[in-house]
């Protein structure tokens, strides 16, 4: 429906990491969260740990989105995305509840795979998460056709 795969590329999207940590009915869970700088639009991704030097690698492309947000306003919708979520396992298990997110030193760049695919005129761009190997909704393929379309790849 979408014709032959015609070319993919490796590109990158900018993500805050926080330390967030949850108090509910006086239990505290805490775990490392980012969201990404871009829109704060896609879902929170979930680290084990926060990543180590040995666990990343630096370097340097062309094909890395811009941050557009700020980590202290990364930070207000990632604890409104959390808060979010916990409602929605349900309300009534929720007790004097407290949400923070400490900002973490560096941004994280996760990689994506886009692939383009189309025939004659038609195109049509698929994304899958380079880590996790899955492949991805409108909301990141929305962002990545948005910085395209705009002359950032």
């Amino acid at each position: 429906m979408s014709g032959p795969l015609k070319s993919v590329a490796e590109a990158y999207i900018p993500f805050y990491l926080f330390r967030v940590t949850i108090v509910n009915r006086g239990r505290t869970e805490t775990s490392v969260l980012g969201l990404d700088a871009v829109r704060g639009s896609l879902d929170p991704y979930r680290f084990e740990h926060a990543p180590t030097e040995s666990e990343t690698v630096r370097l340097d492309t062309r094909n890395g989105l811009p941050p557009q947000l700020g980590s202290p306003e990364a930070g207000e919708l990632l604890v409104a995305k959390v808060r979010r979520l916990l409602y929605g396992k349900g309300f009534f298990r929720l007790h004097a509840m407290e949400i923070s997110a400490e900002p973490l030193d560096d941004e994280l760049h996760i990689p994506y795979w886009l692939g383009f695919s189309g025939s004659g005129n038609s195109a049509r761009l698929r994304v899958l998460d380079g880590v996790r190997r899955r492949t991805e909704g409108g909301k990141v393929r929305s962002i990545f056709e948005t910085w395209l379309t705009s002359g950032g790849g």
